[in-house]
């Protein structure tokens, strides 16, 4: 029997915020502001925690801050995600090349969720495969549908053998009890 690897889910942050046709929806309201901006980034992340289920052992979203001196590329859990801007001086694409080859290395699977050619290029081929920005925001769309049917109050019918029976047999039924009683 064969042994299940380990499965890896790798999310490249602003390619899937800019690429990804629920995020930019999401974006394009009008007022949108640094506030608007940070409750895209969360819903992407929220996102991904419910699209990795249980699926995947290791889940982490990189966003790039490269050009910021003040990111050390230190990484933050939120519930199961691991959420990294990459550090100063080395784009998001290197931290996602890096994580998706040290993971390929250990022998796991890794789904990598971007639409950047670069990336593509550079990690796939293996047990590393890809899911497109847009992609990924249509199975977003999807799980939300799901979970709005599912938190839907369902109304019971209210169920009775008179329901299922003809009313023939339902009439005699009635014509029996009378008489009994």
């Amino acid at each position: 029997m064969a042994e299940k690897r380990t499965k890896i889910l790798i999310v490249d942050g602003y390619n899937v915020l800019r690429s990804g046709s629920r995020y930019r929806s999401m974006r394009a309201q009008p007022d949108y502001t640094f506030e608007k901006y940070n409750q895209v980034r969360e819903a992407l992340i929220s996102d991904v925690a419910a699209f990795a289920g249980s699926e995947y052992e290791s889940v982490t979203v990189v966003f790039d801050a490269a050009e910021n001196a003040e990111s050390a590329g230190k990484v933050q859990k939120i519930g199961r995600v691991k959420v990294m801007f990459s550090p100063y001086g080395s784009s998001a694409d290197k931290v996602i090349e890096k994580l998706a080859h040290d993971a390929r290395e250990r022998d796991h699977e890794v789904l990598v969720v971007t639409s950047d050619a670069t990336i593509q290029d550079t990690v796939f081929g293996g047990m590393v495969t890809r899911m497109s920005a847009n992609g990924f925001s249509m199975e977003a769309d999807d799980l939300q549908d799901e979970a709005k049917s599912d938190n839907q109050a369902r109304t019971k019918r209210k169920a009775t053998v008179a329901d299922r029976l003809n009313s023939e047999t339902v009439n005699k039924l009635k014509a029996l009890r009378d008489r009994l009683s």
